[in-house]
């Protein structure tokens, strides 16, 4: 049986219920206001906890990546966007003491050092760690020595890669999701056993998904797979203005998809055959040898 990990005040891991995040990401464009409606879907759909990204804009990005062209409505560029879409330190206590008032946890993926140190002053449950960062040994001893549990997102990885990053982070305190790195996902390339063979490969840790497909039922279906952990993008119109958004869940969809969630774990039950107390009257009625 995987272990368990505490993130806050739950416990996540196999035999306890789905932790269902809900991704903004991004998807609040530089808007506070926006992040804050996203923060109160999440909570009203029943999701566990809400997730950003911070990233060092000059650190992550080249200067020529972000001289490149690219129109947006902050500009002409490709750092004009990846700034416009940047919270700071006054945005992030503001999303801070709203996700207190909700009642909500929140954090966030770091993908370079310096995000990582300036969300410790936030003092979050967990950090998580992108696909697009799994092979960077230096982020991932950064975040070791942190001492908080991690959640590690294995999109566009071999199987090699995922092993030695997990040797490279080494701590009990780790979650791994698979996950295809394609927005919006097919579902041929889903490849949700690949849920069993992560369970198997790591009995060690607790297994979940990160999903970036379009629909809910490949999402619901990874929890009857073993997912004890499920990830996706949060928005409030798949066609708003953004990257993410086409490859996100609008809040009706989100209801539904916890929803579905609560009611697959109820029906999957132990695996122990019984006769339940429902079931004697019809016995009684259409069995003639018992």
């Amino acid at each position: 049986m995987a272990r368990t990990v505490k993130i806050g005040d739950r416990t996540v891991g196999e035999g306890r219920p789905c932790f269902v995040i809900a991704e903004i990401g991004i998807n609040h464009n530089g808007d506070l206001q926006l992040a804050k409606r996203l923060i109160d879907v999440a909570k009203e759909s029943g999701a566990d906890a809400v997730k950003f990204q911070k990233r060092t804009v000059e650190i992550v990005y080249s200067p020529e990546e972000l001289a490149r062209p690219r129109e947006s409505p902050f500009g002409t560029t490709n750092g004009q966007l990846k700034y416009g879409l940047e919270f700071g330190y006054e945005q992030y206590k503001e999303i801070d003491a709203y996700c207190r008032e909700r009642e909500i946890p929140w954090f966030a993926s770091c993908w370079d050092e310096g995000s990582v140190d300036f969300m410790e002053q936030f003092n979050p449950p967990c950090y998580k760690i992108a696909s697009a960062c799994l092979t960077d040994d230096r982020l991932l001893r950064h975040h070791h020595k942190m001492g908080r549990p991690i959640v590690l997102s294995t999109g566009m990885s071999t199987m090699e890669q995922i092993r030695h990053a997990v040797r490279v982070l080494d701590t009990d305190e780790l979650i791994l999701l698979h996950c295809t790195s394609t927005y919006p996902s097919p579902p041929e390339e889903l490849n949700l056993r690949t849920i069993r063979t992560l369970v198997k490969e790591f009995p060690n840790h607790p297994i979940g998904y990160s999903g970036h497909e379009v629909g809910l039922q490949t999402s619901v279906a990874a929890v009857a797979l073993g997912a004890c952990v499920v990830e996706r993008h949060i928005t409030l119109d798949r066609a708003m203005w953004g990257s993410d958004q086409s490859a996100s869940v609008e809040p009706q969809g989100f209801q539904r998809m916890v929803r579905d969630i609560r009611a697959v774990e109820a029906a999957m039950g132990d695996g122990v055959k019984r006769v339940y107390e429902g079931e004697r009257p019809i016995m009684d009625k259409l069995r003639r040898v018992r």
